[in-house]
């Protein structure tokens, strides 16, 4: 099959800057990466504002835990059910009008919440509904956006790279966005929030209208759906590095994950702040997760990038624990930084080694295996955290999680030579070892 990377770098590279020194600059220089890069992180920023509102909304119209946990499990399991499903079909369809059309519903769910909000008559269980209808988007979005990466790029040694920026991008909103949530939940209220979000979809819109690449739609199988979709499970279980990487991911979305729902427990509660102080705990996670981000993309190989991978989700374990412990606000914030530096060592690194591992024409079902795995399976890890805080307060909640996440990556660890001897000589024939 032709390579479409290919018949896509005229347009790519027609204005792309010189990037030669710094790894990390390699994937701008495709028009169209830059096109995604700014668009999405406007976007991105407005739905980390949305996402700190609808918790403290939530919180603030509940007082219960275990809403918080329901909201993130009604918002997150339509992955989970949809996601496998999605995958044989984006492999298909049109990615860039996926993506697009995902958009507008998006904007949609946020107006929607926007309106409730600001008139005073949202209720709990509306929220959660929002919820679960943006999860059914996402259940197409994200791998059709993920898949898509590799279309907007101009070579296959320029993907590492672009994941990592990808999160460079997410981790910056992440550092913005709540923090910007919390000031106007302060002062204004979350209606605001929803709107800003719902505007800034259209900065991402504009952008997938201006790229210039190959269309990516194949039309039909020859093997029909339910072969597609055999082939595409059987190939992720039947390939050991992809099997042990999914599983990695499995464990860390459910044990590790939910401490970001138990959040508003820990700001207000524990902490003894407000939404203020909610925004500067996701703000310190953003941040250690960009910091995190940009060293994984000034990487210039994938050698040893495994073991790291191992070594991150162990030390994730121990940060979780920790950050339970603390009573004081400044210590919180490192350990959350500590935290967040270290999910995303161990998410961005699972990442680009999926991706680099896969097959092209199975990689939109390959792709909805990891959304499913990270965001797909979190929804049980939420809903199972929420109990657990109401019964066993946040912090020993925690405690068990770290546990988990500790005892997964000394699995994976021990591992690590299996995994070289099978993904390496993949790795090395597609030169990027």
């Amino acid at each position: 099959m032709k390579d479409n990377r290919s018949r896509q770098g005229d347009s790519a590279t027609a204005t792309a800057p010189t990037t030669t020194g710094l790894p990390f600059l390699r994937a701008f220089r495709s028009v169209n990466y830059r096109l995604f890069f700014g668009g999405q992180l406007i976007s991105l920023t407005g739905l980390w504002m949305q996402r700190v509102a609808m918790g403290w909304l939530v919180y603030r119209l509940t007082d219960s835990a275990v809403a918080l946990g329901t909201v993130e499990f009604m918002g997150q399991i339509p992955i989970f059910l949809l996601g496998l499903f999605a995958g044989p079909l984006l492999d298909r369809w049109e990615l860039k009008r996926v993506i697009s059309l995902c958009q507008f519903l998006a904007m949609g769910q946020a107006l929607f919440l926007a309106f409730g909000a600001m008139r005073g008559t949202i209720t709990y269980v509306q929220i959660v509904a929002a919820a679960t209808f943006l999860g059914a988007v996402n259940a197409f979005e994200m791998p059709a956006r993920h898949s898509f990466v590799i279309h907007m790029v101009e070579r296959r040694d320029d993907l590492a790279p672009a994941i990592a920026m990808n999160s460079v991008l997410f981790n910056s909103a992440r550092i913005f966005g709540p923090s910007m949530g919390g000031l106007l939940i302060a002062s204004i209220g979350e209606g605001t929030c929803f709107l800003i979000n719902a505007l800034t979809y259209l900065s991402i819109i504009v952008a997938l209208a201006l790229m210039k690449t190959t269309p990516t739609h194949k039309g039909p199988g020859k093997t029909g759906y339910l072969a597609d979709l055999a082939a595409g499970l059987g190939h992720a279980w039947a390939f050991l590095p992809l099997r042990r990487l999914l599983g990695l991911l499995v464990v860390i979305s459910f044990a590790g994950f939910p401490y970001i729902t138990l959040l508003p427990i820990f700001a207000r509660d524990i902490l003894g702040g407000d939404a203020t102080t909610l925004g500067f705990l996701l703000g310190a996670l953003g941040l250690g997760a960009l910091v995190s981000a940009l060293t994984l993309a000034m990487r210039t190989g994938l050698e040893g990038l495994a073991k790291r991978t191992a070594l991150s989700i162990i030390a994730f374990g121990l940060a979780l624990p920790a950050f339970a412990l603390s009573r004081h606000l400044p210590l919180s914030l490192l350990l959350m930084g500590t935290a967040g530096y270290l999910s995303i060592a161990v998410t961005v690194a699972c990442n680009t080694l999926i991706q680099s591992l896969v097959d092209d024409d199975k990689r939109s079902r390959i792709m909805s295996l990891y959304s499913m795995a990270l965001l797909g399976l979190a929804p049980f890890g939420s809903l199972t955290a929420g109990f657990a805080a109401r019964t066993f307060g946040a912090p020993r909640t925690l405690f068990i999680g770290g546990f988990l996440c500790l005892l997964g990556g000394l699995a994976f660890f021990r591992g690590l030579d299996s995994f070289r001897e099978t993904a390496g000589p993949v790795l090395a024939e597609r030169g990027l070892l």
